[in-house]
């Protein structure tokens, strides 16, 4: 990793807000906590919010076993209901004071300088950069997979065309910046943080740091299921709706080009949910909608066999990719 500008100083580095929304992941959750305050970043404070969980996390989790006293403040709060994770993260955001403000879902973790480096970033861009983000790696039944971020400063049309920015946990946004673009949407079970970014995107630059910071866990089978069906039945109609008037600022191409890239994202979960047949229509559907997309273009005629076509044809494109990624 390249070196910061300046180490990080409790005295003239300011406070950075970290907010970890958590449900049900004990078994998760201490791993997440301990990143927190293992970062070499000095001037932190800390909200967990507890989302309604069965047993009160202060009671689950291994207090002595996580160096909290590393941290300026550690706070916990408490739901008596599951209201949702943007619940849970605007709570954590309406009491945070520092700032720059960073979330960590209770299923990842980050490295130990992601706040340093996040801080640095803000530091070096300038004042019109309101949102920096991370490389991640995911780690899930397929695998194992990195993304790491290049496209920087006004990035709306790079939204609108479906380019990923990351989660949650691989962002840090400037307190001013979400008191213009206003928080997360708690009417979203799904896409909230890309539902947020397009807000944000709108007030500010994002910067990103092309070093993996933030590492991730993928849902199970049964969950990915879940949320195929609410991303089809519930957040895309909502997502349409809300952003569409947007992306018609920016003409046809755009417009359709983001409603492609909405349909490409849901026929990707449809195919990890094994979902195939939804795949097809909703690959086919995003064809439709812009059919110069070129993103849709590799996963068209294999998804026309279903998982019969589709999943030996990707098995043999990531192998493709490994070799030539060894003889670089």
């Amino acid at each position: 990793m390249t070196a910061l500008t300046e180490p990080p100083n409790r005295d003239t580095w300011p406070l950075v807000s970290v907010v970890v929304p958590t449900y049900g992941r004990d078994e998760y959750l201490e791993d997440a906590l301990r990143s927190v305050a293992e970062q070499t970043y000095d001037n932190i404070e800390l909200f967990v919010v507890d989302d309604g969980s069965s047993i009160p996390i202060t009671e689950t989790i291994d207090e002595e076993g996580i160096p909290f006293e590393n941290l300026e403040s550690v706070t916990f709060i408490r739901h008596n209901e599951n209201r949702g994770a943007n619940v849970a993260r605007n709570n954590g955001i309406r009491s945070a004071t520092g700032e720059f403000i960073a979330f960590l879902d209770d299923d990842d973790w980050w490295h130990e300088e992601k706040i340093a480096r996040g801080v640095n970033a803000f530091l070096t861009g300038g004042e019109n950069v309101g949102l920096v983000y991370n490389g991640k790696q995911t780690e899930g039944a397929d695998g194992t997979t990195k993304m790491i971020p290049s496209v920087e400063g006004d990035v709306v049309t790079d939204l609108l065309e479906g380019k990923e920015f990351g989660q949650f946990s691989s962002i840090m946004v400037r307190s001013s910046v979400i008191d213009e673009a206003g928080l997360p949407d708690e009417r979203f079970p799904s896409w909230q943080d890309r539902e947020w970014l397009f807000r944000i995107a709108q007030y500010c630059e994002f910067k990103p740091i092309p070093e993996i910071l933030t590492y991730r866990r993928v849902g199970h089978a049964d969950r990915i299921t879940r949320d195929f069906q609410t991303q089809r039945d519930v957040t895309y109609p909502m997502f349409v709706e809300k952003h569409e008037p947007l992306a018609a600022e920016y003409g046809w191409y755009y417009r359709r080009a983001f409603l492609a890239s909405l349909r490409l994202n849901l026929a990707r979960t449809a195919v990890r949910a094994d979902e195939y047949e939804e795949a097809r229509k909703y690959f086919w559907r995003g064809f439709a909608a812009n059919p110069l997309y070129r993103p849709l273009y590799p996963h068209l005629l294999p998804s026309l066999g279903g998982k019969w076509t589709y999943k030996p044809v990707t098995v043999v494109r990531k192998q493709i990719s490994k070799v030539a990624s060894l003889l670089g």
